[in-house]
């Protein structure tokens, strides 16, 4: 997604809690691995894998200036022959300590073993930061949490509720707002990204009112 429609998602999202709680939570991951060059780990549950927030970084990363935000794909089933990005498993987590950042996003509980892994990466000092249904414990073993409620049903249809919003976007909105102000402007000259989200507030903003 990029920076005019995420400014479009945020301005249909103003006035919900959403475009602040993920810029808080965009914060956290942000000054979680900027500090120690690195060392971001991603991992979801083994019924949903965080493909999409994974790319998504990887983006940001370039588009920032900030490699430290690219992540490191940690995968439930590695297949021989998976190019090297994709075949670390969770074997990974078991090396997780200090100077790292565990992301865990989990649609779902997950099972009791990722947990025990989760947790141990925890005790050897690694951050975790969870993003997804807000089980208990997940959030517990969590330094930072984003809890995503599913979208409510619409009556008789099952469609989903405008008044909801789903996992996917709100890591379009954590991982946008994770490559946001990285850099500080050189010379008054503002980074292209920053003119483009600048230039999609603009043109979604209501015009001023003529007395």
């Amino acid at each position: 997604m990029d920076a005019v429609r995420v400014a479009l998602l945020r301005e249909v999202l103003a006035g919900t809690r959403w475009p602040a709680a993920t810029r808080r939570f965009a914060a956290s991951l942000r000054s979680s691995v900027v500090p120690h060059g690195g060392g971001l780990l991603l991992v979801g549950t083994r019924a949903y894998e965080p493909w999409h927030l994974a790319a998504h970084l990887v983006d940001e990363a370039a588009w920032s200036g900030r490699p430290e935000l690219a992540p490191l794909l940690v995968r439930h089933r590695v297949r021989p022959g998976d190019p090297a990005h994709l075949a670390v498993g969770l074997g990974r987590l078991q090396g997780a300590g200090r100077g790292e950042t565990l992301l865990l996003v989990a649609p779902e509980r997950p099972d009791g073993g990722l947990l025990e892994r989760v947790h141990d990466a925890r005790r050897a000092g690694a951050t975790v930061l969870a993003l997804g249904s807000g089980d208990p414990e997940v959030t517990g073993l969590a330094h930072d949490a984003l809890t995503v409620d599913p979208p409510e049903p619409e009556p008789r249809t099952g469609a989903e509720s405008a008044r909801g919003i789903d996992l996917d976007m709100v890591q379009h909105l954590v991982s946008a707002a994770a490559g946001e102000n990285s850099l500080p402007s050189t010379r008054g000259r503002r980074r292209l990204r920053d003119r483009l989200s600048r230039l999609a507030d603009q043109l979604t903003s209501p015009p001023p009112a003529r007395w």
